[in-house]
Formats: C-alpha cells, structure tokens, sequence
C-alpha cells in the first residue's frame, strides 16, 4: 500500500461536543447509579490474595498438563481453585485455592499436595504461601489506600500546573473511571486481586495523561483567543486533538485486545480492566473534565472567564 492509513483519519474537524454534554451528564449519572448498586448488592469477587487462601508452586519432569490438573483439583473438593501455567516455564504452575468452611489452611495444603501427588507420581511442591483472612483484608485496604494517595498525587499536580478547577474536574472524572471499571468487573464477576488494583493504577495514570494533554490544549487556546466563548473553545480543542486521541487509544486497545482474546484465563482479567479503563478515561476526558471546568470556570490572564451554563447559546 502506498500511502498510510492514518490519512483516512480527518485532520480537521468540527464536532460540536459540549452540546451533548447534557446528555452524557445524565447518562454517566445512570452509569454511577448502576455501578454502586452493583458493588452494594453484589459486590466485587475478590480473588484469594483479598479472601485468604493456600498457594502452591508445583513442578514436573514434563510440562504440566494443565487441564488435568484443573480436573484433578476440581474433584479434591476446594474453593475457587485456579491452575496457572508459565509459558516460560511449562514444567511449573502455580495451584490455588481456598480452604474448606472450617478448615485450616496448613491442613487444607498438606490434604491437597497429598491428593496431587497420588494422581501425579512426579509432581513436587517446590513453594508453599498460605494468605489468612486477617493478612488478605490487610491488603485489600492497602490497595485502596493506594488508589486514594494516586488521586491525591495527582490533583496536587494538576493543581500546581493548571490550577484548582482544573485539578477538581480531573480528579472527579478518574473517581468517575474508577467507579464504573469496579462496577463492569462486578456485574462481570470478574475476579478482583491484586493485579487489578495495578490495573486500576494504571487506569489513573492513563486518564490522568488524558486530561493533562486536553488542559494543555484548552489553556493554550485560551491565550490565543481571549474573548472567544468557553464552551467554543472546549470544541475547537477537542477538535484539535481528536485524531491523536483515536490513535493512541486504538494503538493502546489493539494491543491489549490480543493479549485479551489469546493471553489465557489468568492475564484476561488484569487486560480487561485496562481496556475498560482507556475506554471509560477516553470518554470522561471529553464528557467529565471539561464540562465541570465549562460550569466553574476557569482564569484568562488573571482575569475571570464567567462560566457558560449548557444550553446558553454562543453563537449568532
């Protein structure tokens, strides 16, 4: 082919975005709604690093047959048994589970390797980690101590660099990501662990970078024109840089859909979650952040831009 694709993408537009702000308001608020009840009444299911549990690293002189395996510990008779394989290390997987209501998890793992062992001669048990309920609400705290110091961390950068309201709508709108990813792996049922609070992490920053590139845009244009309308140059801006926004997150998406679709059970939660983060931070960069600053406004060379309520016309 000659000529690259990207020219397919047009290099000006003229969307007229903050006019279906209304609309988006209302349907994030039903998004918000929904994904509370669902964490209320259903909950996240929380893996065996947030649930306590047994995990045991096993190893063989051949590479493990991973679905007998996963027969094998299905028929022991424990809790939400996991088998991951290594594709580095086909002769080493990772088995884990939790114990029976009750039952000790030294117990639990001694009665398990046993059961393994009588139905694969040559399988060893080369670690051992049993995670009790104390150590696992431990690290569920943790994780959401993290999230929460990484939204203060940055509402103190977008702060400093862009000022209060800016820091405010960011800050709203990755509280708005976060929100809705927890409640897409709740009425998924997707397990939740550690891994998927790196995830979240790496939502944040991804949104985060969003919002930082459309302030930049929007302040910029702000200085060049002065007596412009808000809410036009909310337009012009996400007009400007809306072909950069189709290419980094379909690059980002195409990338991680293949490891979605062909990188097995045990990386498709921690992919799914950060694909349903770009998608959400896309969207809330346009339809979150910007309208609060529309709505509170913002400063133009030290003097106040009076904010413009939706619906006001700016145009004769």
């Amino acid at each position: 082919m000659r000529w690259p694709l990207i020219r397919y993408i047009p290099r000006s537009t003229h969307y007229r975005f903050v006019r279906w702000a209304p609309v988006a308001a209302v349907f994030s608020a039903i998004l918000i709604v929904g994904a509370i009840a669902s964490l209320f009444f259903h909950g996240l299911n929380l893996g065996i690093d947030f649930k306590g549990g047994v995990s045991l690293e096993i190893a063989m002189s051949r590479p493990i047959p991973e679905a007998e395996l996963r027969a094998a510990v299905d028929k022991i008779g424990v809790h939400d048994a996991q088998v991951q394989g290594f594709a580095s290390q086909p002769n080493t997987a990772m088995v884990k589970f939790l114990p029976a209501e009750g039952e000790a998890a030294s117990a639990a793992s001694k009665h398990v390797e046993a059961q393994l062992v009588k139905q694969f001669p040559d399988l060893k048990v080369t670690s051992r980690s049993e995670v009790g309920a104390k150590v696992s609400g431990e690290l569920l705290m943790g994780g959401f101590k993290a999230l929460g110091i990484a939204l203060a961390l940055t509402l103190g950068y977008i702060w400093f660099r862009f000022g209060l309201s800016y820091g405010s709508g960011a800050v709203v709108a990755v509280i708005h990501d976060i929100v809705l990813v927890l409640g897409v792996l709740s009425i998924a049922g997707i397990e939740f662990s550690m891994t998927e609070i790196a995830a979240l992490l790496t939502v944040i920053g991804y949104s985060m970078n969003e919002k930082v590139i459309t302030f930049d845009r929007l302040k910029e244009n702000l200085r060049k024109y002065k007596t412009t309308p808000l809410r036009d140059i909310i337009d012009l801006s996400e007009n400007e840089r809306l072909s950069r926004t189709i290419i980094t997150g379909t690059t980002a998406l195409l990338a991680l859909g293949g490891t979605m679709l062909f990188g097995g059970p045990v990386l498709f939660p921690l992919v799914f979650t950060m694909v349903m983060g770009i998608i959400i931070g896309t969207y809330s960069s346009i339809y979150i952040a910007l309208p609060l600053i529309l709505v509170w406004g913002v400063k133009r060379n030290d003097d106040d831009a009076t904010p413009i309520r939706f619906g006001q016309a700016s145009r004769p």
